[in-house]
């Protein structure tokens, strides 16, 4: 397999906007997205001489980016209970049972595939389910899942 080559002239041409979009997806705030990409560039100039060449470019970025996003939430305790709270009032556990498994009872009737990741009881409840996660296991999870990456790739 060929060694991939690094080209940082044209990093923001070529990734800017779509790594921003990246973060956007997962941190819903277009000024933080916009620190941690221009945090991302900037690791990944002070860490170009140790790049092997084993991925492209683009996803050895997009690999920075996705451990600044989750260095982000670690430093603030994944997500908060709060967020996952309507109104600060107590947490909505009518999905789980005590044991912690899945209330079918109480399953959401309305998660259609076309637009579950627009729904809000969809997030919610899939950011409890993801809060539960060690922050290695919430990262395996998003780069397969919400990222479709392979696993060749996940497992470097």
């Amino acid at each position: 397999m060929p060694k991939h080559e690094l080209f940082p002239e044209t990093w923001i041409d070529k990734y800017a906007d779509q790594m921003l979009g990246f973060a956007i997806n997962r941190l819903r705030d277009r000024d933080l997205a916009k620190d941690l990409v221009q945090e991302s560039f900037f690791v990944a100039l002070r860490t170009k001489d140790s790049f092997r060449g084993e991925l492209s470019e683009k996803n050895w970025l997009y690999l920075i980016l996705r451990s600044r996003i989750l260095d982000f939430y670690k430093k603030k305790k994944e997500i908060t209970e709060s967020q996952l709270q309507p109104d600060n009032s107590e947490p909505d556990d009518r999905y789980f049972m005590e044991s912690g498994a899945w209330n079918k009872e109480e399953s959401p009737k309305e998660w259609a595939p076309d637009h579950v990741l627009e729904s809000k009881e969809f997030m919610e409840v899939l950011n409890k389910c993801l809060g539960n996660l060690n922050v290695t296991q919430q990262a395996v999870f998003t780069m397969k899942y919400m990222d479709g990456e392979e696993s060749e790739v996940i497992c470097k």
